[in-house]
């Protein structure tokens, strides 16, 4: 397995996150509108990064973050294809937007999570994030959470 950072706009990237929209649109009780997913502008260059996982050349895992304010970014749509999981890429994917966020001078990263995802709840907060009020306005989060980031910790 491989992590590879992409342009937003890739193929890859937009198949991981139509395959991540249908994913939750089935486990949201509400369902999930499309026109939530961050747009390939707001995860390349300057702006964020987003990152696929491979499994021999196949995408099986994505993960973006992108720019809040200076200093702080906001991670976004980490998931895992259901036949790659349980092999740890759940917690690499962010760990490896950590670093990106780290190496782009960022010092902190929030994320939100909807209250029916309980495994992604458990697992940023064993990744070290700790839950916060409130910060945006995504109309799916239930769960806001934050994590410092320290370049002695490898992020």
């Amino acid at each position: 397995m491989t992590v590879e950072s992409v342009d937003g706009a890739s193929p890859d990237a937009r198949a991981c996150l139509e395959a991540y929209a249908a994913d939750i649109d089935a486990r949201f009780p509400e369902g999930y509108d499309k026109a939530a997913l961050v747009r390939p502008e707001e995860v390349t260059g300057e702006a964020g990064a987003f990152l696929v996982a491979y499994e021999e050349r196949r995408p099986v895992g994505c993960g973006a973050f992108r720019r809040l304010a200076p200093g702080a970014g906001e991670i976004r749509h980490v998931w895992v294809h259901p036949e790659a999981r349980r092999l740890g890429l759940a917690r690499r994917l962010p760990a490896a937007l950590e670093r990106e966020a780290l190496e782009r001078g960022l010092t902190v990263v929030r994320l939100d999570t909807h209250t029916v995802l309980t495994e992604a709840q458990a697992m940023y907060r064993a990744c070290g994030y700790t839950e916060i009020p409130r910060y945006n306005d995504d109309v799916y989060g239930g769960h806001w959470f934050e994590k410092r980031l320290l370049a002695e910790d490898g992020a």
